[in-house]
């Protein structure tokens, strides 16, 4: 399990005091790419790929709140990809000092082709570095089920 700590600043707090939605997610982005980056995925690799990661969908369970000037843990564990590395799913739980569970996530996480604009293949190498990321106990290749809880269509406010 991959983890990086955080100490909650005024900054992170939203109007209720505690930390703010979106902060949870700046945590999560921040500790996925410390980790990319620790398993030798940079972004000077992605850049020269023409890749760019991009979250296809976030779901996040709050189970205690967190306070200012407290020091947060974020893990995050592999719990799954495609046998062609386009899709992976992370899971990341917040914790306290004390190991407490505060809140829980599961992200659908992707690769955008930067020059098209559309879901990107990734090259042999960077395969190779997906396959050998560490993985969660219950790690599993995702298939094309695993990937229909992101299947939403949009609804447009105007008709074509």
């Amino acid at each position: 399990m991959y983890t990086k700590q955080f100490e909650i600043r005024w900054s992170d707090l939203d109007a209720n005091l505690h930390l703010g939605n979106s902060k949870y997610m700046d945590f999560m982005s921040h500790t996925r790419m410390s980790f990319l980056i620790n398993n030798n995925l940079d972004l000077e690799e992605m850049v020269q790929s023409n890749l760019g990661p991009v979250t296809l969908h976030e779901h996040i369970y709050y189970f205690k709140e967190v306070r200012p000037n407290e020091t947060i843990t974020v893990s995050l564990e592999v719990l799954g990809f495609t046998p062609d590395g386009r899709f992976l799913k992370f899971e990341h739980n917040f914790y306290d000092k004390e190991g407490v569970n505060l809140a829980y996530a599961e992200i659908l996480f992707s690769w955008i082709d930067m020059k098209k604009r559309k879901i990107g293949t990734v090259s042999s190498a960077i395969l190779n570095k997906i396959e050998s990321l560490p993985r969660a106990k219950n790690f599993k290749f995702l298939d094309k089920e695993d990937l229909k809880s992101n299947a939403r269509t949009p609804k447009n406010i105007i008709e074509s």
